[in-house]
């Protein structure tokens, strides 16, 4: 890949040199600016190597859970919890009612959909929903800096049709990535920088001041995290940051995503850590259902049966809700419902009706457990969402404490029963071949089968598979889940999509390299990570 050349000479003491490896982009040189640049650059020297040490710490206790150790909660933290004092700092009054919000990528037309929708808050996603092109990362900084300033608009090339802001418009959260994914376009002193501290340091230093007019805030969403020690390294770049800008200590807010299987056991002592800055948890349920697959991926006895009947009725995931309501409310923070992952099926309005009343009984399941709020992709699942919350007459619902939960590590853990069948074997290999084939191109959003897909939708596909073939599942039919069987099907599968786009649009398509790279990941004796991470290397 092409990059510019670093800068010339010797840097003076305590500078960087900030190197940028990658194709021109639009407005990338007016964005990267020198404060920008500074607050990367001085991140990165201060935390990015207790970032790596927290990574190694996860394969480390990965390694523990494949020798069989099962996750549990902490000995060394249980003071943090039985202390009934502390509770999390104050919650901005425009964060005192989520009761929906809207997620969805950082694309120009996207953001000024979702900020005009009719909901509370739109988290703009640079992690699952955003394929990390260098140019998706600063068109999105680009498009969420104009929305801030009220001088974005979109005009659609095909029909015409001018998008603009509405005067009353949601307010705006966002998501950087993981701890887990580099930033291979913007090396510092040489070395990558993590993906999370670009996207959220970017975002803060160009945005901050703007906020502050608006009556606003630095507001974020926490992906992926899986341990407390991982929550204190972010409330320390919160310090830092707000330090070398000079913001007041928790001025940033920030919810934190309990999406896998660790954190669980760690809600507490990930609220304790951030408590200056933190106003809540969300439900991250595919993100968790994946997470539960990967740690306990060694474990002939926890396989698990189709997605589709992995429901949240399921008592693990029945548990993990209640405790996450229960933890967060006796702290003073909020707890935030799931994704509602259906879009609205304008071609069948029975099949529609079907989807929206699945989905209105997901969040009535959600209101009755205590939620305050709940996550949809599409603004045409609003007015569903709010008819379940609107029901418990308050704009949060803090002042239900769940007393009677007693969670133990047990009910986190319990299998759920089911079976596997062709059908959910075959769906899985559809959805990830397409979600990977799109996000190779560049999406990382995509609607198949009347459900929005993204990277962790995928996830939970290939880990199933992966899964299913190292234990030697058997599907309902009685025949053994092979490597060779799952290879023959992604052939036939391929050849359906191809038949489906037709031979050019296949032609033309990532689909091929997205074929190799899936079942390369889903035979494979070693488990990848994340998918995103060896299809990184494939991104410009």
């Amino acid at each position: 890949m092409p990059g510019a050349a670093p800068a010339a000479g010797t840097p003076p003491a305590g500078s960087h040199v900030f190197q940028v490896r990658a194709l021109p982009a639009t407005h990338s040189a007016a964005l990267l600016t020198e404060p920008v640049r500074q607050l990367l650059g001085s991140l990165h020297r201060q935390f990015n190597a207790r970032r790596l040490q927290l990574l190694a710490a996860r394969e480390a206790r990965q390694r523990q859970f494949d020798g069989g150790v099962l996750p549990d909660f902490l000995a060394e933290t249980a003071a943090v919890r039985a202390d009934q004092c502390w509770r999390v700092g104050s919650v901005p009054t425009e964060l005192l009612d989520r009761r929906v919000e809207i997620t969805g990528p950082v694309d120009r037309k996207m953001i000024i959909n979702a900020l005009n929708a009719p909901v509370q808050a739109f988290m703009a996603d640079f992690e699952d929903s955003t394929a990390p092109t260098w140019d998706n990362l600063i068109r999105g900084q680009i498009n969420l800096r104009d929305a801030i300033n009220r001088t974005i608009d979109y005009v659609d090339p095909s029909s015409g049709k001018r998008y603009t802001l509405n005067e009353r418009t949601a307010i705006l959260m966002v998501r950087p990535r993981g701890w887990h994914l580099p930033e291979k376009h913007v090396l510092i002193d040489g070395e990558a920088m993590s993906g999370a501290l670009f996207d959220f340091a970017v975002y803060l230093a160009t945005n901050h001041e703007a906020l502050r007019r608006r009556g606003s805030g630095p507001y974020f969403y926490l992906p992926k995290l899986e341990s407390h020690l991982e929550a204190r390294l972010w409330n320390e770049v919160f310090l830092a940051a707000q330090a070398q800008l000079g913001l007041p200590a928790g001025t940033i807010k920030a919810t934190v995503l309990i999406e896998t299987l660790p954190a669980a056991f760690e809600m507490e002592e990930i609220l304790y850590e951030l408590r200056e800055h933190i106003v809540g948890l969300n439900c991250g349920r595919w993100d968790y259902i994946f997470s539960f697959i990967k740690k306990l991926r060694s474990r002939s006895d926890s396989v698990l049966p189709d997605r589709a009947s992995v429901t949240m009725d399921c008592h693990f995931l029945r548990s993990y809700v209640a405790l996450l309501i229960q933890t967060c409310h006796r702290r003073g923070a909020h707890a935030m419902g799931g994704m509602a992952a259906q879009i609205p099926i304008r071609s069948d309005a029975r099949a529609n009706d079907a989807a929206m009343a699945r989905v209105l009984a997901d969040k009535r399941r959600e209101v009755a457990a205590g939620h305050d709020g709940t996550w949809v992709a599409h603004p045409g699942l609003a007015a569903v969402a709010y008819q379940a919350f609107d029901s418990a007459h308050a704009p949060n619902q803090l002042h239900v404490m769940r007393d009677e939960v007693q969670v133990t590590a047990a009910d986190l853990l319990r299998i759920p029963v089911g079976t596997i069948t062709e059908a959910g074997l075959r769906h899985n290999i559809r959805v990830g071949l397409q979600y990977l084939a799109a996000w190779l191109e560049g999406s990382g959003c995509v609607p198949l089968y009347d459900l929005m897909e993204d990277a962790a939708t995928a996830e939970i596909c290939r880990a199933q598979l992966w899964q299913w073939i190292r234990h030697g599942a058997r599907s309902s039919d009685g025949a053994e889940i092979t490597a060779a069987r799952v290879d023959q099907s992604i052939a036939e599968e391929l050849d359906a999509v191809r038949r489906s786009v037709g031979a050019q649009r296949f032609a033309a398509g990532a689909y091929s390299t997205a074929a190799r790279l899936f079942a390369y990941m889903v035979t494979n004796d070693e488990f990848d990570e994340f998918l995103t991470l060896p299809a990184y290397e494939y991104l410009p």
